[in-house]
């Protein structure tokens, strides 16, 4: 049995930390890409492959765009939402006994402050990665929602195999 000392919970949270930034980095930058470059100066569809688009596209409310509203608040009250939430999974990040945990958990905060970031520049998060099968779309999202889904995943994964290792 193992025991970790301070300094390698130190280690994860500083690691954790560290995969947020990089997540942030990413998402603004392919956001100022996107909005300063590629989609001037009229907002327009870009055919990259026979299954993927980039587009413009706000939303301004929450994933896939549940809770949206043109309320003057609402960015405010989502970003607040979104900071809790940060704050909480900083707290467990903190306690983090393994990389793979911090990993995922710096994808998720990275990936909220990243939107909460549009959410107080625009009032809505830019969205512009459109995948679509068959006359299809998916709804658009940005690196921020995909740092997002990807650390739920692995948290998920984690929650499911762990036991496993463990035992």
């Amino acid at each position: 049995m193992t025991h970790l000392t301070a300094s390698d919970t130190r280690s994860y949270t500083a690691f954790g930390l560290i995969v947020a930034a990089v997540v942030i980095l990413l998402d603004q930058l392919t956001k100022w890409w996107i909005l300063d470059v590629v989609m001037q100066p009229i907002p327009h569809v870009v055919e990259v492959t026979p299954f993927f688009n980039l587009v413009m596209a706000w939303n301004t409310g929450v994933s896939f765009g549940t809770f949206g509203s043109s309320h003057a608040l609402m960015p405010y009250v989502l970003s607040a939402v979104a900071l809790a939430i940060v704050v909480a999974l900083v707290m467990w990040l903190r306690q983090a006994d393994r990389r793979y945990v911090a990993l995922a958990l710096g994808m998720v905060i990275g990936g909220a402050i990243g939107n909460v970031i549009d959410r107080f520049r625009f009032g809505a998060v830019a969205d512009f990665l459109d995948f679509h099968v068959g006359g299809w779309h998916f709804w658009a999202f940005n690196v921020a929602d995909s740092g997002i889904s990807v650390g739920v995943a692995l948290l998920v994964l984690d929650g499911l195999f762990a036991g496993r290792e463990k035992s």
